[in-house]
């Protein structure tokens, strides 16, 4: 079983495959529209990211296609009505990067209370006045975030 992997997936998600001698990964950085459509000629699967778009010409021309998954949240890469017309699975790993957000909206929080990105912006200009870049500190000081979240098809109070 030959398996397309796009777009510069992880190393990690690429050793799983290691671990399968029945399947045989073609490790692809992203290809231009005329290179996918001929690199998945001959796949049974392709494992993508958001900038490979798996239209309906990559699907029909993939005869033996029978699964596409999306490292990633959505689909909205993936001509999901063209792939299901011709009997392929679609899957997406949407908890996948859910710690990454998490860790990044911190480092964001914390970045705009202790001013940083004008503290860079300042020393990249050959200043610094490290009173106006002072910020506050988060330690015993409520802060959280407050929206809306979409899951399992519900919607909840986040």
């Amino acid at each position: 079983m030959k398996v397309l992997l796009t777009d510069n997936l992880a190393a990690e998600a690429v050793t799983i495959f290691d671990g399968y001698p029945e399947i045989e990964p073609l490790v692809r950085d992203t290809l231009s529209p005329e290179h996918l459509l001929e690199a998945v000629a001959d796949c049974d699967a392709m494992v993508v990211r958001s900038p490979t778009k798996v239209t309906a010409a990559v699907i029909e021309a993939a005869a033996r296609l029978r699964f596409i998954g999306r490292a990633g949240v959505g689909v909205d890469n993936i001509d999901v009505d063209a792939a299901s017309a011709r009997g392929v699975v679609v899957m997406n790993s949407p908890g996948g990067n859910t710690v990454s957000t998490a860790e990044h909206t911190v480092a964001v929080m914390l970045a705009v209370a202790r001013h940083v990105p004008q503290a860079h912006e300042s020393v990249r200009a050959g200043r610094w006045d490290r009173k106006a870049y002072r910020g506050v500190e988060m330690s015993r000081k409520p802060s959280g975030l407050s929206g809306w979240v979409a899951w399992d098809g519900r919607w909840l109070v986040g």
